[in-house]
């Protein structure tokens, strides 16, 4: 007689357990009891005749039997996954739950452009987004916590493939009572000693603004680093300097262009790249190349005063 192998959902129970390392934690991701995952978990170890946590006071850690089934969990829920994802596509539409993670300087400022004509083109895939940052991300894609990422370059990692989307320009910007509102045009000479403010390290574009900065001989204000986009933008307001912004975060946010001025450097020009990825091995990889060239179409088309660019083409 065959021995019962572990449900699905005691494997998603077991991976939210480990991840969030507490019961309550892990209960309250899955939205269910802490009685209904004790239960759970108490079972598979029973099924398995293998303890994978030890329990304390604290929290819940993994024993190293726990530890070595770890991955096999994740990837066995990801093979799930991907036959039903799989299935819904054989059955002749796009159907499912798609876990997509952004960057928090590109998803709200990206997303409301594109995610009503995704859903026109596939109207019965779900998408699931969660913002965070770009480390954690390829984190996420990597484990089998996320399907596809949607985020600045660079990412590299040699089990995720990427299709680059446009590229997007970083715009000077400076307060409307700085010496240089009015000027609209800047030599990179004109940056030396000026105060600049940057987002806080672990952004993509950190260190290449950063490095652009030195270059320039600007004093990097390093005691005031944005925890976001809208924070470094209102450091800028407030007149505490000046500071590179994303031309997609310019066009969907500063709507009162007498708070802010947008200015370009004579030989300096900053952008970064934007991508979509996904793991190498994903059976939904071919669907996931139509998404990213689709994604393209509909900023080409939705997007053409923000001043991108495409791979191939001029801005």
């Amino acid at each position: 007689m065959p021995t019962p192998a572990p449900t699905i959902r005691q494997l998603e129970y077991f991976i939210a357990l480990a991840e969030a390392k507490t019961f309550r934690g892990a209960a309250s991701a899955l939205s269910i009891s802490q009685p209904t995952l004790s239960a759970q978990i108490y079972s598979l170890e029973q099924l398995l005749k293998l303890p994978l946590f030890e329990r304390s006071r604290s929290g819940a850690m993994l024993t190293p039997a726990g530890r070595d089934l770890l991955d096999t969990a994740r990837q066995t829920l990801e093979q799930m996954r991907a036959f039903t994802d799989r299935a819904s596509l054989l059955s002749g539409g796009v159907g499912g739950l798609l876990r997509l993670g952004v960057s928090p300087t590109l998803g709200p400022y990206l997303l409301p452009h594109i995610l009503s004509d995704l859903h026109r083109q596939y109207g019965e895939l779900k998408l699931y987004v969660r913002e965070k940052k770009p480390k954690t991300l390829e984190l996420d894609l990597v484990e089998g916590r996320l399907d596809l990422v949607l985020i600045p370059l660079p990412f590299q990692h040699p089990q995720i493939t990427t299709e680059v989307l446009f590229d997007e320009p970083l715009k000077l910007v400076c307060s409307r009572d700085h010496s240089f509102a009015d000027q609209g045009r800047l030599q990179a000479s004109d940056l030396h000693g000026q105060n600049v403010l940057t987002l806080e390290a672990g952004y993509s574009h950190y260190q290449q603004v950063r490095q652009c900065y030195e270059a320039l001989g600007a004093n990097i204000l390093r005691d005031y680093e944005g925890t976001s986009l809208d924070a470094l933008r209102q450091m800028v307001v407030m007149g505490m300097g000046m500071a590179f912004l994303p031309s997609l975060y310019i066009y969907s946010e500063i709507h009162r262009p007498e708070s802010i001025a947008v200015l370009d450097i004579d030989g300096v020009s900053l952008s970064r790249s934007h991508v979509l990825a996904w793991r190498k091995n994903s059976p939904n990889r071919g669907f996931y190349l139509r998404v990213a060239k689709l994604i393209r179409q509909l900023v080409r088309h939705n997007l053409t005063e923000a001043g991108l660019a495409f791979p191939g083409h001029g801005s």
